[in-house]
């Protein structure tokens, strides 16, 4: 009996797969053909580069490059970088006084006691203390403390003699890479010295709305709060750049500016022997030209300089400059903004005619101005 079912299964299953096999419209899997030789084929050859070409030999391990002695550059530069601490008076939210103090740096240019620092170190002080390395402590007349706003520099005066002053480096032969130390009082905490390189030259920083700070040192050398105003030295221990501000950001590497002295040095001369900074004057009130004046006045360009403001007499009026022009270049260099003026203008020489190009209205025009010299208040 087992016998014949099995019989008839194996009758059953041998119609299916005649059945199959035989249906229109099957899909019949045959296995790939094959050759005597397996081997996968290989790609075109290319044409040879150059048929007669060596790797170069191998060459001797150079010596390692003698890395600086900061620690020299360091014994030269920190007896003459002082500390200074001062106190200002603000307001707190209910509009009532009270005391602040702040922490800054400076460097001796002078042995008499004439000390370079930031503008924006001293701005505001009722009081001044300098410290020197030593640890001798003077505090400094607010009133004979000059100062540069433009360009974040000030001077200040101690009563004291034979300081130990620095030595003035050429900030014009500065390379992308060379060698840098920045030595100041650092977190308010005393005097402390960084090493980096020169990362950047010829920087421009926008400080704020009104201030931009131009031909700026960008150096990896790290620097904090309270080294504002102490001296960037070269490895022969020459201040080459005065330190001025820094921008941090999360998740990035911290970068530290500094005022070159090709900058710095005409205006300190200025501030010691004049009290200040004689710079051209055209007599004019200017506004950075935004989408709302455009569209208010109908300007027939987006960016430049506007003249909301020419004072009767002045060089600008004399040249025939009127109130809504719009100043787009001086002296050949192009004006996009409020600071853009004021550094174009700088470079114009009191006395001398200066180009000036402007728009009025949709008609585009040229006069030459004479500056003259800042009036004192």
């Amino acid at each position: 009996m087992k016998k014949m079912k099995t019989k008839v299964l194996l009758l059953i299953a041998s119609i299916l797969l005649v059945t199959l096999t035989f249906l229109p419209g099957c899909i019949t899997i045959t296995s790939p053909k094959t050759t005597s030789n397996s081997t996968p084929t290989a790609a075109a050859a290319s044409a040879p580069l150059a048929t007669s070409w060596t790797p170069p030999s191998a060459t001797s391990p150079t010596p390692a490059t003698v890395l600086p002695d900061i620690a020299d550059v360091v014994a030269k530069v920190k007896p003459s970088v002082v500390a200074i601490t001062t106190e200002t008076t603000v307001l707190d939210f209910f509009n009532r006084q009270y005391t602040q103090e702040g922490a800054g740096s400076g460097w001796i240019i002078d042995p008499s006691g004439i000390i370079v620092t930031n503008n924006h170190v001293i701005d505001g002080a009722k009081s001044i203390t300098v410290t020197l390395d030593n640890g001798d402590t003077y505090t400094a007349d607010v009133k004979s403390v000059v100062t540069d706003t433009l360009n974040d520099l000030a001077i200040v005066k101690i009563n004291a003699k034979n300081l130990p002053a620095l030595h003035i480096g050429d900030s014009s032969k500065l390379r992308v890479g060379d060698w840098v130390v920045a030595i100041g009082n650092s977190l308010g905490m005393g005097t402390r010295a960084t090493v980096g390189i020169v990362s950047q030259l010829n920087v421009s920083l926008q400080v704020d709305q009104d201030q931009t700070l131009y031909n700026l040192i960008d150096t990896s050398a790290a620097i904090n709060p309270g080294n504002s105003g102490g001296p960037l030295v070269n490895l022969a221990g020459e201040v080459i750049g005065i330190t001025s501000a820094k921008i941090v950001s999360t998740g990035t590497e911290a970068t530290g500016f500094a005022i070159t002295t090709q900058t710095a040095m005409p205006i300190i001369q200025e501030l010691v022997n004049k009290g200040f900074v004689s710079r051209p004057w055209l007599g004019v009130g200017v506004y950075t030209v935004d989408q709302t004046v455009v569209k208010q006045l109908k300007l027939a360009v987006d960016s430049g300089a506007l003249l909301t403001q020419v004072t009767s007499g002045s060089p600008a009026d004399k040249a025939g400059l009127q109130k809504y022009d719009v100043i787009v270049s001086i002296a050949g260099q192009k004006v996009t903004d409020v600071s853009s003026f004021t550094y174009a203008l700088n470079s114009c020489k009191i006395g001398q005619p200066c180009e000036v190009k402007y728009w009025r209205g949709s008609t585009q025009g040229t006069v030459n101005v004479t500056p003259i010299e800042t009036p004192r208040s």
